[in-house]
């Protein structure tokens, strides 16, 4: 009996024994099999985060920046305005790292197939002299490789063109003006509305055909001195020569009547025919 009595813990401390390493090698393999999961999990995802990167393709996002006559800038698909229009380009690309770009410009005018201007660059600048409507397209080629990214026609017919319309032009001059210092008709120039003139000079003249005054922008004109001195009142000669952006040619001739007495109250601006 005393033999048994031994002989049952001994088996008893055993088992518990060999439960134990059990629980501890099953604990273990479960570890390890989690640890290989996670990091199975984390490769997994690291090449799906890769192959979205890799799956970024280059693309394009061209704007325009227009600046008129006056510095005022506009940055617009469409724009319609007065010559001289400057216009500024831009392709706008991404996701370009590891390709070879090329950018092709096509400026062409409305009711035309082909471009009138080409240009080879990621930006450009173009300044507008010619009325009518133009259309503004970048064809763009992404390479890497065996991998090409084409933006072309069929990308255009989807967006849309960039278009700039030019007005026909308009010239006047008036026949008066009164520089008495009053801020008011004290200078002359071209009436205001005149619009897409592309060149222009004008020229004071005296009676007796003496030159006085010359200048080259129809925003500009003259103040009625010569050499740094009020002439005197009287009649003067004017002659303009300028070009509109339809093509117009403009060649004015006219009097000038300088009247120094005379206020905004009893002349309309020296605009009157």
């Amino acid at each position: 009996m005393l033999i048994l009595f031994f002989i049952v813990p001994l088996y008893i401390i055993i088992d518990v024994d060999r439960h134990v390493h059990d629980m501890r090698i099953k604990q273990f393999m479960e570890m390890t099999i989690y640890r290989k999961i996670l990091a199975l999990s984390m490769l997994i995802a690291t090449t799906f985060a890769q192959a979205d990167v890799n799956d970024e393709v280059p693309t394009i996002s061209p704007t325009a920046t227009y600046t008129d006559i006056n510095g005022e800038e506009t940055e617009s698909n469409e724009m319609s305005g007065q010559a001289p229009l400057v216009g500024r380009f831009k392709a706008n690309p991404s996701n370009v790292e590891g390709y070879t770009a090329t950018y092709e410009w096509r400026f062409t005018k409305e009711g035309e197939t082909s471009p009138y201007l080409t240009r080879y660059e990621e930006e450009t600048e173009y300044t507008f002299n010619k009325a009518g409507s133009h259309s503004i397209v970048v064809y763009a080629t992404f390479t890497k490789g065996d991998d090409v990214i084409q933006y072309g026609q069929e990308y255009w017919d989807e967006t849309g063109p960039m278009r700039v319309t030019i007005s026909e032009s308009k010239l006047e001059m008036p026949n008066a003006f009164s520089p008495n210092g009053d801020g008011i008709n004290d200078i002359y120039k071209a009436k205001d509305g005149y619009q897409s003139i592309v060149e222009f000079h004008a020229y004071i003249f005296n009676r007796w055909g003496q030159k006085l005054f010359e200048w080259t922008n129809p925003a500009d004109g003259w103040d009625g001195k010569y050499k740094g001195k009020d002439v005197a009142q009287g009649v003067y000669f004017v002659l303009v020569e300028a070009k509109g952006a339809d093509g117009r040619t403009y060649k004015i001739k006219r009097d000038v009547n300088l009247l120094r007495g005379f206020t905004e109250s009893t002349t309309n601006g020296g605009t009157t025919e």
